[in-house]
């Protein structure tokens, strides 16, 4: 389970609105004075605060503090779904394209298509799944209590 700490921003029946630090591992890497993207964590452009909606059976209110988890082969699953499929269609169909003997800008346009025609499908696909509860990142423990 991949967890991340974030304060409780709204309660709503059986989901809260978790806000947390977006957190770079740029100090651990050893190539961190040589990247861009330390750099941008340096200049403070990496760190965001980002809203997730998160299931919870716990009574937290509004400020608590809580641990949320999404299960690492969800995160595996959708990331493959996310970022490989586009990049398996745009190159299968500029392969398709190509031996079909088109010309190279249509070859472009087929391998364009391609990529258009996976970004559809991983947009109905996550439309289609958004209120499944097995997909959905969960509180996990709540770190402080909130006062009276």
């Amino acid at each position: 389970m991949i967890e991340e700490q974030g304060r409780v921003v709204a309660v709503e029946p059986g989901v809260v609105w978790v806000e947390t630090l977006r957190k770079s591992t740029c100090s651990a890497c050893s190539a961190n004075a040589a990247c861009g993207q330390g750099l941008m964590e340096r200049l403070g452009i990496g760190r965001e605060r980002g809203y997730v909606r998160a299931l919870s059976t716990l009574n937290l209110r509004v400020g608590d503090a809580v641990v949320i988890g999404v299960g690492e082969q969800l995160l595996v699953r959708s990331s493959l779904l996310v970022y490989l499929l586009p990049v398996l269609a745009l190159l299968a169909s500029a392969i398709a394209a190509d031996a079909l003997g088109l010309g190279e800008p249509l070859t472009i346009l087929c391998g364009l298509g391609g990529l258009l025609i996976s970004w559809l499908l991983v947009r109905w696909h996550a439309s289609r799944v958004a209120d499944d509860p097995l997909l959905q990142p969960v509180v996990l423990r709540a770190l402080l209590a909130s006062g009276p």
